[in-house]
């Protein structure tokens, strides 16, 4: 049995919090709000650590294409114990083709490591305001993601997700990567200050984790920053072992007692294709159509798989 050790630590400071708010206090209702709940909720943030390596042990079960970074999320934890300190992990670009689970990775690793989750799709992002906030000055301002995580989460090692990363897009003014040269390092992202609240925010115990389908439009500076992993598709066994398990976990889930524990192998062959945020929703189906026909076994043609008009399906 594996647990999750917690830790505290601030990640503001109060009596910042409360100069600014007196500083700005009727300029924008919204940023005193804001700050009023920093005041409310304190500074302190749990930091999570898995207990032991078997922590990691369902995340290599359902996600096995992965192995190579989970290798290395092992020794980082090792080195975490050893020493007694936080789980210290790198920031993370995964790098393959739509469907190969990298989202879906990224979700599993928030739970291993008992943390939040966020996501930031950036492929429509055209300002970094989404993750630095914009001026309080500005009408319409508000805070950045990083920020309203931080602040209204309960933790400071949020797993934080930036999809399709060298998709975003911007200008000279305003580019939407400008922030990551601060908040990727840990050292700059300890005094990391949103635009919006302008208080010094610790954002250096955040897990980042990016994600694109080639290095193509992403800067070197960037790449530097980061533990790069191309990730492959899974092969056919480990596509039916995830969507087996998968399965497993709805029939508990479903409380659907007399079910056929396992999939035939020819249900299984049809599901290979599925990518992993599509699974959960094509085996909900095809339990659905066997339950209304009265079965209590998925059949090949309970796994209906949709296609997009024009394009043929997306490989797992």
């Amino acid at each position: 049995m594996s647990i999750t050790l917690a830790r505290t630590r601030a990640v503001y400071d109060l009596l910042d919090v409360q100069d600014a708010l007196e500083r700005s206090r009727g300029r924008s209702p919204e940023l005193d709000a804001f700050y009023e709940r920093m005041l409310e909720t304190g500074p302190e943030r749990f930091v999570t650590t898995p207990s032991s390596i078997a922590s990691l042990d369902a995340l290599r079960e359902d996600c096995p294409n992965f192995d190579e970074v989970l290798d290395d999320l092992a020794r980082y934890l090792r080195l975490a114990h050893a020493g007694n300190r936080g789980f210290n992990v790198m920031p993370i670009l995964l790098l393959g083709g739509p469907g190969v689970g990298k989202t879906h990775f990224a979700r599993r690793l928030a739970k291993a490591m008992g943390t939040e989750f966020e996501l930031i799709s950036m492929n429509a992002l055209s300002a970094g305001f989404v993750i630095t906030g914009s001026s309080a000055s500005w009408r319409g301002a508000k805070c950045g993601k990083v920020a309203e995580r931080l602040v209204r989460g309960q933790f400071a090692n949020p797993v934080v997700v930036l999809d399709e990363v060298e998709k975003a897009t911007g200008s000279s003014q305003s580019d939407p990567l400008a922030a990551l040269y601060q908040l990727l390092e840990p050292e700059t992202a300890r005094a990391f200050r949103d635009e919006f609240i302008d208080v010094e925010i610790d954002a250096s115990q955040i897990c980042w984790v990016l994600t694109a389908n080639s290095t193509e439009g992403i800067p070197a500076p960037l790449l530097n920053r980061m533990a790069v992993y191309e990730v492959p598709a899974p092969t056919r066994e480990q596509a039916a072992g995830i969507a087996q398990r998968m399965y497993a976990a709805l029939l508990e889930e479903l409380n659907l007692e007399g079910f056929d524990e396992h999939l035939a192998d020819a249900v299984l062959d049809r599901l290979a294709p599925v990518s992993p945020r599509d699974l959960r929703k094509t085996l909900l189906d095809s339990l659905g159509y066997a339950v209304a026909d009265g079965r209590s076994h998925v059949t090949l043609e309970d796994v209906r798989l949709k296609t997009t008009p024009g394009k043929g399906r997306i490989g797992f």
